[in-house]
C-alpha cells in the first residue's frame, strides 16, 4: 500500500510538471485555456494572417500554380484526413481522466 501511494505522490509531481498546456479558466468553472505565446498584437494579427494564407493557396492551389510545374495539386481534404488520424485523442483523453483523478490544478 506505501509503495502504491508513493506511486500516485510521484504521478502528481509528473502531471503538475509536464501536464501544462492547459491552465484554469478565471471565468469559467471547468474550463481550461491554452496559452499562445505573442510578441504583441501585430505577432498574433500576421500570424493568424499567414494560417488563412496558406489555406487558401492549399485550397486554390490549382489556380495560383504555374502552367509548367510537374507536380500534382495539394489534396488538402486527405491531408486533413490524415493529420485527424493521427491526433492522439484517445491519449488526450487519458490525461483529461488522469488528472481529474488526482485533482491537480495546473494553474
Amino acid at each position: 500500500m506505501e509503495n502504491e501511494i508513493k506511486k500516485l505522490e510521484n504521478l502528481k509531481i509528473l502531471a503538475a510538471r509536464y501536464c501544462n498546456t492547459l491552465t484554469p479558466s478565471p471565468d469559467k468553472k471547468g474550463t481550461y485555456t491554452a496559452k499562445i505565446n505573442m510578441l504583441n498584437y501585430y505577432e498574433l494579427a500576421a500570424t493568424i494572417t499567414e494560417i488563412l494564407k496558406l489555406c487558401i493557396i492549399a485550397l486554390d492551389y490549382d489556380a495560383h500554380k504555374p502552367e509548367t510545374t510537374k507536380y500534382s495539386p495539394i489534396n488538402v481534404g486527405l491531408i486533413l484526413e490524415m493529420v485527424l488520424e493521427m491526433f492522439p485523442t484517445d491519449e488526450f483523453e487519458l490525461i483529461t481522466e488522469i488528472n481529474e483523478m488526482l485533482g491537480v490544478d495546473f494553474e
